[in-house]
């Protein structure tokens, strides 16, 4: 049997608003998959030591250890050491941050991303990789999901790493599968699900900025827009930070 579970693992207040962490935690024959992992243990602690004084003021992170993805997983009644695999859209902190306290777990992202990663760009904390996890690396469009180019991933369930390259150098789209029925997790490709809709919302000023490649950014946007046009009706999409959205998630998903 399969379980899906929704995690908020983010909290976020700012001048733009609120916006969250969407992470979400597949369970399979006793074996736990997370894909991102929020905000972990060691920032909740010591934010300002591992983020940057900096970052968590401009940000607007808000912590509560309750909130860690390794503290939810215990009150579901799971075991944290079950966690065998982390899925990554890519590396941003807000992204990677738990992944150590889960230091047994493989660690998965593009071959693109992780090199980026390595390269001395200053939006990356490389000291929350410390932890020296095992890397899977994912280089080659080897698959289609749909009409979509895809990395099939080592991993026990069917999952698909899918390019939407321009947030950062490698960030991928996560699909997967459960009872019969696709999930699209979008990650950073747009903050808010309004942005498929509105060309010039709001929120695009934030994206730009942090865009590592605005017009790769842009095209990804657009190939979303266009699948959520074709199939938008047989699948689930949601991204990373949008509120609205995870509030629309059930919390728990069986099959």
């Amino acid at each position: 049997m399969k379980k899906i579970y929704h995690l908020n693992c983010v909290q976020i207040e700012s001048p733009l608003g609120s916006a969250i962490g969407h992470c979400v935690l597949i369970e399979q024959d006793e074996q736990l998959t997370l894909i991102d992992t929020g905000i972990g243990m060691a920032e909740t602690r010591e934010p300002e030591k591992r983020l940057g004084k900096e970052l968590v003021a401009l940000t607007g992170f808000k912590f509560d250890e309750n909130r860690t993805a390794v503290r939810q997983i215990e009150r579901l009644g799971l075991n944290p050491k079950n966690v065998t695999d982390i899925i990554c859209s890519h590396l941003d902190p807000d992204h990677i941050g738990g992944t150590a306290d889960f230091p047994q777990a493989k660690v998965h992202v593009s071959k693109e991303e992780y090199e980026a990663f390595n390269n001395g760009d200053e939006r990356y904390l490389r000291h929350q990789l410390a932890h020296k996890p095992e890397m899977v690396l994912y280089e080659n469009n080897d698959s289609k999901w749909f009409d979509l180019p895809a990395r099939k991933l080592k991993v026990h369930n069917e999952v698909y790493l899918i390019p939407l390259f321009g947030h950062t150098l490698g960030h991928c789209g996560i699909a997967f599968e459960n009872g019969g029925r696709w999930k699209f997790y979008i990650g950073d490709a747009y903050y808010l699900r309004a942005e498929l809709t509105e060309a010039n919302h709001p929120v695009e000023q934030l994206a730009t900025i942090r865009a590592v490649d605005n017009q790769m950014r842009i095209q990804s946007l657009d190939t979303i827009r266009n699948f959520i046009k074709n199939y938008g009706d047989t699948i689930d999409y949601f991204g990373y930070h949008d509120p609205a959205e995870f509030s629309e998630s059930p919390w728990v998903e069986g099959n």
